[in-house]
């Protein structure tokens, strides 16, 4: 049982991690014109990604600005994710381990 709530978390923080991921380079695209959010289906996906992503980043943004127009938040929270799904996550399990097995 233990295990299958350990997959289950460590497969969430990895998707929110690809969502990261895809909204920092569907905003690229758009950026470039690559893109063009009039589709409606590339406007739906940004839409999913910017709601799923903005919760996460929007602190990182107040504490750390644009750096020349490079906004590095997106690489701040996957790194703090990142630690925090190989170093954080098995410590917290870890107790549970011991009393459900």
């Amino acid at each position: 049982m233990t295990n299958f709530l350990f997959a289950i978390t460590s497969g969430l923080l990895q998707l929110l991690i690809f969502a990261i991921i895809a909204s920092a380079i569907l905003s690229w695209l758009v950026a470039f014109n690559v893109i063009n959010l009039r589709n409606q289906f590339v406007y739906g996906v940004a839409r999913f990604l910017d709601a799923v992503t903005t919760p996460i980043l929007r602190p990182v943004q107040k504490l750390i600005p644009p750096l020349g127009g490079v906004d590095i938040s997106p690489i701040v929270v996957i790194l703090v994710l990142s630690a925090a799904q190989r170093y954080l996550l098995p410590w917290l399990f870890q107790p549970l381990y011991g009393l459900i097995g």
